[in-house]
């Protein structure tokens, strides 16, 4: 797998390829199937991947917080809620998040607020999740930014035998 450098330029170099991709999945993939085979491949590929040695998605993607999640870290941190809010949060499009990058994020990739961390975080990438096709487009911006995601299009076109 690429490391979080080489993504980048990568990325970028395969953009019109995955559109093109995106599309032929749009025609030719089975929902079900297609939704079996990113879960395949997120355990697969996360089995071996060590995400705080990338940690590439708590520097390029805000994190929206519910409100629960307001008060578990804050108590985690051992702050007043509202000044959590003050000293930690923006104002999103969904609410209060965590900027980018997030200051939780430690020089060795480690999130400071591990045992509470927000699902937002412990969820990403998304791609075990039901209807994956109505959500290529994310798929693939989410491949400009983890190695992981990007590896697993890649395979994807080989399974399809997706001609470039």
């Amino acid at each position: 797998m690429m490391t979080p450098r080489q993504l980048r330029k990568t990325a970028k170099r395969t953009e019109d390829e995955n559109l093109q991709f995106r599309t032929f999945l749009k025609i030719h993939a089975d929902e079900d199937e297609l939704d079996h085979q990113f879960l395949e491949l997120l355990r697969e590929l996360f089995a071996d991947f060590d995400c705080c040695k990338c940690a590439n998605c708590c520097r390029k993607f805000t994190t929206p917080l519910q409100d629960e999640e307001i008060t578990s870290i804050s108590a985690f941190l051992g702050m007043e809620k509202q000044d959590f809010i003050e000293n930690y949060l923006t104002e999103g499009e969904e609410g209060p998040e965590l900027a980018a990058p997030c200051r939780f994020l430690g020089d060795d990739g480690k999130c400071a607020i591990q045992d509470c961390k927000p699902k937002e975080c412990r969820d990403f990438p998304y791609t075990d999740r039901p209807e994956r096709l109505h959500s290529l487009f994310s798929i693939l911006s989410y491949a400009e930014v983890c190695p992981v995601v990007f590896e697993m299009l890649e395979r994807l076109k080989k399974i399809y035998r997706f001609r470039r």
